[in-house]
């Protein structure tokens, strides 16, 4: 989302009259791949560029591929595939090692549905999760679309193909078995007269929403890393008692009796690190009342099972499965002992849970990083 978010606000800085632009967006990898479906970068025919396709080794070339894009205002899908030991193949050396499509589309900034101005209504639509439908590549005629048409998916009737009734509603059907996964991935279909629609079908959830329940110094290493990965942060807690750099970098802050009116979904987190225990055994009810899947509390596994017990001696019970939502104490085992490393350890916990993953070494697993397509 951050990189969405930067490739926003330089599209809003473009200067149409001297500068013209193109989007860059990987819509599908087959094999290893530094960035996965979904990476995007927004260049400029000046040679500036905002964002990333690869690890560094493609963004030459497509800086490239996208001013010819641009000087013929034409969508162009492009293969890179970095798996055979071609001296002169691009990325060969740097790490890609694997199949790589990447579609250049043009900007036209007066198409108020150019893939930009689609991302641009999406943000701000509010937290949701987005779906778009990309075409990538077409073969035969096809009267209403085009290679690099984006829109967002809102039902069969957003499947912008007119007249194609069969393959809006094969395509819908697709789309809804995506969304169901809650994973992006290419997509071909073919008709029953031998054409074919190549789509990206892209699922975009929310920015991680991190709601921190303290005033304490460590607040602020914390809120400085959260921000600077890209996630979303609601501070609750007395406003005179923050130190006003820490204002400054969360994106909201709230009184703690406000705390029953925050919006909280599927992709917010709740962290408990008042540093007093009262405050936070009488807070840690309130947070489970909510949805948030992760429920964080800060401090030794004896504080936390001491809370617990005197919660359920109060008649405060909360089931297996509600446990299981709990974290504490919070973060990964990496050895932190400072704020920031301890900061380092939480937020890499949340990025395994909200991803299903256990946090382990990535040398340890014995299946790729990725799931493959």
């Amino acid at each position: 989302m951050k990189e969405i978010k930067a490739i926003i606000e330089a599209y809003n800085l473009l200067d149409t009259v001297t500068t013209r632009a193109a989007l860059a967006t990987v819509v599908r990898v087959e094999g290893s791949s530094y960035r996965r479906t979904g990476a995007r970068m927004l260049v400029m025919d000046n040679g500036t560029w905002v964002g990333g396709i690869s690890g560094g080794c493609l963004e030459g070339d497509a800086l490239k591929r996208a001013r010819l894009a641009i000087a013929n205002s034409e969508a162009t899908l492009i293969t890179y595939d970095t798996t055979e030991d071609d001296p002169y193949q691009i990325g060969i050396g740097l790490g890609c090692n694997g199949i790589i499509d990447v579609l250049f589309t043009p900007l036209d900034t007066n198409n108020p549905n150019n893939p930009v101005a689609v991302l641009k209504a999406c943000l701000s639509a509010g937290r949701q999760t987005h779906v778009l439908v990309t075409v990538t590549r077409l073969e035969g005629k096809w009267n209403h679309c085009h290679p690099g048409d984006t829109w967002q998916f809102n039902g069969t009737e957003t499947v912008h193909l007119a007249d194609e009734a069969t393959v809006q509603q094969r395509l819908t059907q697709t789309v809804l078995t995506q969304v169901v996964i809650g994973k992006s991935a290419p997509h071909r279909l073919v008709t029953a007269d031998n054409r074919v629609i190549e789509t990206f079908i892209e699922v975009l959830p929310p920015e991680i929403n991190v709601i921190i329940m303290g005033h304490q110094y460590d607040v602020y290493p914390l809120t400085r890393l959260l921000k600077e990965i890209g996630w979303r942060v609601t501070i609750v807690a007395n406003a005179l008692k923050l130190n006003a750099r820490i204002t400054g970098f969360a994106d909201q802050v709230t009184a703690p009796d406000n705390f029953s009116h925050l919006f909280v979904d599927d992709y917010t987190v709740i962290i408990l690190m008042s540093h007093d225990f009262k405050t936070d055994k009488y807070n840690l009810p309130r947070a489970m009342q909510t949805i948030a899947p992760y429920v964080g509390l800060l401090g030794p596994k004896s504080r936390s099972e001491k809370m617990l017990q005197e919660l359920t001696e109060e008649g405060v019970f909360f089931s297996d499965s509600e446990r299981e939502r709990i974290f504490a104490p919070v973060g990964l085992d990496i050895g932190a002992v400072t704020p920031e490393e301890i900061a380092l350890s939480f937020v890499a916990e949340v990025r395994a849970v909200i991803s299903g993953r256990a946090g382990g070494q990535l040398r340890l697993r014995l299946h790729p990083i990725n799931a493959r397509d």
